[in-house]
């Protein structure tokens, strides 16, 4: 199968890569996708097309979207249409917070739980790489899961106060 695998080096096309990356997930029918980064500022949340995408997927039985980041502060002032969106959809949208010791080694990736797989490598100079790799996938889950065991929940639907 050949499939057009986007180029990233620049900021709008990491953008774009995220994108390809949803959609070829959410096309493969993955049940779970895995977004890893320190804040997500470069991220395309707010996205009216990608909620639309992701909101039809998460219907589906079984569905999780998993986030790691070193904290989750500017989430809600950068994307304030995601963060009413995931209110919605609490039950299938999983927030992690990396410990401190681990938060600096995060990378800038996007998983499912097949062979999709999108990655900055380079954040100064937006180098990265999309692929359908399944070897890739499964080391870069392996090195991501050994981080989420030792994460806490985080990024709270409902803030509770007194």
């Amino acid at each position: 199968m050949s499939q057009d695998l986007p180029l990233i080096d620049s900021r709008a096309a990491w953008q774009a890569a995220l994108r390809w990356g949803f959609e070829t997930a959410l096309q493969r029918g993955a049940r779970r996708i895995t977004c890893v980064d320190a804040s997500f500022e470069t991220w395309p949340l707010d996205d009216p097309a990608l909620l639309q995408d992701l909101t039809a997927w998460l219907r589906l039985p079984l569905r999780r979207l998993v986030l790691l980041a070193r904290r989750y502060d500017e989430v809600p002032r950068r994307f304030p249409r995601f963060t009413a969106w995931r209110r919605d959809f609490g039950h299938a949208i999983e927030p992690w917070q990396a410990p401190e010791e681990l938060a600096s080694d995060l990378p800038n990736l996007l998983l499912d739980d097949g062979p999709v797989g999108v990655q900055l490598v380079d954040e100064l100079h937006w180098r990265g790489r999309a692929a359908v790799d399944a070897r890739s996938a499964t080391l870069w889950r392996e090195r991501t899961d050994v981080i989420l065991q030792r994460s806490t929940p985080a990024f709270a639907v409902v803030t509770l106060g007194l």
